[in-house]
């Protein structure tokens, strides 16, 4: 039988790591249907060259949440030996496939209660024990030379649904502050994905993420990788990736009409983080390197008052794949009493009967920060929210448009040494829908209307083309 293609792996940068995680497939189960959508996921992994140095599930591998301790040991029986034999078994056909490590983390679907906690230990005995007491092989840590890996438990039911054991965590990071890189797995998101908020349920509590969030962003780590919302999903909080990736087999997806099945491939190095996102057809369908690496703001273009020629949004010169990083500097000093009614910062727009596709300023009485998007003709704009800013204040603050990072893809930040964070917003899809516009307004909108209320607004503003991180610039893997 003829062997499938390859699938070119990104690799390290020099001296580094290269990995893939992945996860919910709730599968366990001979005949049922996420089976053969776990297999589909799991052919284009095996297809991966050359082999991770390890794999990271992230939880739900079996359908589980089942009273009956023999049936749900049963699933994992049949993930093990049948499902994942591939990697699992001495006589799999690729042997080299079984030398890979393979971490784990909880989930709801296997560790609902006492009795799941048991076994989940026991299927998976291969884990560390060195988590904190009482969640022995359920939380764990790893170290791969200069790379700090620990795997925490969102479920424990010691504290309950969507938490996290945050003082474990900040004691486990400080003990390998040596390690030059540090990340984060765990299986419920920390901030709500696609729309899809609930804290202790979908994501994790507020207060609980706040605590989580401040260890990591003390302790730099790069990012908190998790699951649990059938999607793919990148943030960015206070500089720290939140990357969601749960398409393992679970359907359905979380929406249908906008997410896929996949599996992410990720290289880490003196560089930073670069990952592709590849489906069951072995399309690379979304990419990331991080961090941003931008100019210097001081060199960015200046923009002047009023209308001006906007610039073309993901030009593709050489026809390979892109993503477009379009970011603006605003400075000027909020009015002492503010209008009552939206102000502009900037408005990209095209002549015509249709609302301006891309608005930026501030609304509201909080005169909060906002970006408002409007992707389709006669459909409402969508919301994307950031800081306040207090009557009479002097304010800089940057605003970033990355087209491959999806909703998590409009950031801020303060300056040019501040870390990016995400503008908060409640929608699956991203800047990937922006329309081409003629036309930016700095100051006022298409109408000549919401004026900016304040003084001294100045701008300037900068593009800048980013191939997809694929090593050898194929999207189909080598024919």
């Amino acid at each position: 039988m003829k062997r499938p293609p390859i699938i070119p792996a990104l690799l390290p940068h020099g001296k580094g790591h290269h990995f893939v995680c992945y996860g919910d497939c709730c599968s366990g189960i001979a005949g049922a249907p996420h089976e053969a959508t776990f297999a589909s996921v799991n052919q284009i992994v095996a297809r991966l060259e050359p082999q991770p140095d390890f794999i990271c599930f992230l939880g739900d591998e079996i359908k589980g949440l089942v009273a009956d301790e023999e049936l749900l040991r049963s699933q994992w029986r049949y993930w093990i030996e049948h499902e994942m034999a591939w990697i699992t078994s001495d006589t799999a056909p690729d042997t080299r496939w079984s030398n890979i490590p393979f971490y784990h983390t909880t989930g709801n679907h296997t560790t609902y209660n006492a009795l799941s906690e048991t076994v989940f230990r026991d299927v998976l005995a291969h884990l560390p024990q060195n988590g904190p007491p009482g969640q022995e092989g359920l939380s764990y840590f790893v170290r791969r030379d200069d790379l700090l890996m620990i795997f925490v438990n969102t479920i424990w039911s010691g504290l309950g649904d969507g938490r996290v054991e945050t003082a474990w965590l900040d004691q486990t990071l400080a003990a390998h502050a040596d390690a030059r890189h540090k990340l984060v797995f765990g299986h419920h998101p920390a901030y709500p994905i696609n729309g899809y908020p609930g804290d202790y349920q979908r994501n994790l509590d507020a207060t609980n993420r706040q605590a989580l969030w401040q260890v990591l962003v003390r302790h730099q780590v790069i990012a908190y990788i998790c699951s649990h919302i059938m999607a793919f999903d990148v943030q960015v909080h206070h500089g720290v990736l939140q990357i969601l990736t749960a398409g393992a087999g679970t359907l359905p997806l979380m929406p249908a009409n906008v997410e896929y099945l996949h599996c992410v491939q990720m290289a880490l190095d003196a560089d930073g983080l670069r990952y592709q996102v590849l489906d069951t057809a072995a399309q690379v369908r979304e990419g990331l390197t991080w961090p941003l690496d931008l100019p210097s703001s001081a060199s960015w273009e200046p923009l002047a008052s009023g209308e001006n020629p906007a610039p073309p949004i993901g030009a593709q010169a050489d026809g390979l794949p892109r993503e477009t990083v379009i970011a603006w500097r605003f400075d000027g000093t909020r009015p002492m009493q503010p209008p009552s009614g939206a102000e502009t910062l900037l408005c990209g727009w095209t002549p015509g009967p249709a609302i301006a596709p891309l608005w930026i300023g501030f609304q509201g009485p909080e005169h909060q920060l906002c970006v408002l998007l409007s992707a389709e003709p006669g459909r409402s704009p969508h919301y994307w929210l950031g800081p306040t800013f207090a009557a009479g204040e002097p304010f800089s603050i940057q605003i970033a448009i990355h087209t491959g990072m999806g909703p998590g893809g409009f950031l801020w930040r303060a300056d040019d040494s501040a870390p990016w964070s995400s503008l908060l917003g409640a929608t699956p899809w991203g800047a990937e829908r922006l329309q081409l516009v003629e036309r930016w307004s700095m100051g006022q909108d298409q109408f000549g209307e919401r004026p900016f209320g304040g003084e001294g607004l100045q701008a300037r503003w900068m593009m800048k083309d980013v191939k997809l991180p694929i090593d050898n610039l194929s999207l189909n893997g080598v024919q």
